[in-house]
């Protein structure tokens, strides 16, 4: 089937396998150029592999370490007259790429909140790795199915305690207007906390650490975002930053145990703000986004995913010297985002914003390139015109 780009809303529901793999090995190359990180992580469990800062993370263990991978997603597979997930497509090309440079990289595809799927990456790690040098945490989930009390908590993206007016913009139709969002409830803001806590990290981390799955000094990161003062209401004060605060507790737990079994660390990585398909879905942060695209892609700094772990991996987590941390603990990879002058710019250009001059103000036109991307449309030497294969097998 020929297959194009359809957007509903603030997701694609079309993805290109031809463009996901052209995608994957632009990041691949990217690590490559960048030239080896040593010492680096040697056996990785990533746990939400498939897409962003997960898959992200897994490529630059492998093809800047050399790092064996276990990956750990939930996808859907193509259907008759209907495209895989993009988080499909890249596994599979991460894959293929792995294995023909002679690296470790299998898959578990299932939800990763449940036992059975911690059960099956317990017996793999321990059948193929023995033990894993580095867990990365990289889940982002609508629901989750608790495994000891089988409720179904969904999450949500709310204020909290007020309702929260601001602008946004259809980065679609790009149409700026005012969005106002009602608070969360009390049980909405524990549904969410549940879902994106941090409980989940600690039951993974304590079946590897009780099976003595771990190696001696492993480490283990979870991602997280804090953002400026424009986007607190709906993300740092609002139901999932309260999650998050959930998620550093757990760190901070994690952290407690591995030191006390062999002297790991774990901790949270603070990452910029990207086009994502977690924040694509999060009013007013998409053109706080356009924004600060425009900003730092005049000032030489802008990231992406793959630009962000390569530079978390090679001056942060190996750079044999003492990890940098905030003074709540956290690594900041979002520091050029939050760069006083940067911030200062996105507030003046904040109110100035309208329908009318979104594309001089602002990089929209970047963030859809992005956005498309994420699904494999927009990738430089792809035919999109001829006819591909959306029936694609997992190996």
């Amino acid at each position: 089937m020929i297959i194009k780009p359809k957007v509903r809303g603030f997701v694609c529901v079309t993805a290109h396998p031809t463009g996901c793999a052209a995608h994957v090995q632009e990041w691949i190359d990217y690590v490559k150029a960048k030239g080896p990180i040593k010492p680096g992580p040697k056996k990785v469990l990533v746990i939400g592999a498939s897409t962003g800062y997960g898959l992200a993370s897994r490529i630059t263990a492998a093809f800047g370490s050399g790092a064996a991978t276990l990956g750990i997603f939930f996808e859907r597979p193509s259907e008759e007259g209907r495209t895989a997930t993009p988080g499909w497509y890249n596994t599979i090309a991460f894959t293929n790429a792995a294995r023909a440079a002679g690296l470790y990289a299998k898959n578990i595809m299932g939800d990763a909140f449940t036992d059975e799927i911690k059960q099956q990456a317990l017996n793999l790690i321990r059948a193929d790795l023995g033990q894993v040098d580095l867990v990365i945490y990289s889940l982002a989930a609508p629901r989750r199915t608790h495994p000891r009390t089988g409720v179904v908590h969904k999450s949500c993206l709310k204020p909290v305690g007020v309702p929260y007016t601001n602008k946004t913009v259809d980065t679609d139709k790009g149409i700026v207007s005012d969005v106002t969002i009602e608070p969360a409830t009390e049980a909405e803001v524990a549904d969410t906390a549940a879902v994106m806590g941090g409980e989940d990290w600690e039951m993974w981390m304590n079946a590897l650490r009780d099976a003595n799955l771990l190696a001696p000094g492993a480490t283990s990161v979870a991602y997280s975002y804090i953002g400026p003062e424009v986007t607190w209401a709906i993300y740092k004060n609002g139901t999932i930053g309260l999650a998050k605060n959930d998620l550093e507790r757990a760190g901070r737990s994690i952290d407690a145990s591995l030191k006390s079994h062999g002297g790991g660390r774990a901790f949270i990585s603070v990452n910029k703000a990207l086009v994502t398909q977690a924040s694509s879905a999060i009013p007013v942060v998409p053109l706080y986004i356009s924004i600060l695209y425009k900003l730092m892609k005049a000032r030489g700094t802008h990231e992406g995913c793959i630009e962000q772990m390569q530079r978390l991996f090679a001056t942060q987590l190996y750079n044999g010297k003492s990890l940098t941390f905030d003074t709540g603990g956290r690594v900041r990879v979002d520091d050029l985002e939050m760069i006083p002058e940067v911030q200062a710019a996105v507030r003046e250009i904040w109110p100035t914003v309208t329908t009318e001059n979104l594309e001089q103000k602002t990089d929209i036109a970047g963030y859809r390139i992005e956005f498309l991307k994420n699904f494999g449309f927009g990738l430089a030497g792809v035919d999109y015109d001829a006819e591909v294969e959306p029936h694609v097998p997992m190996i």
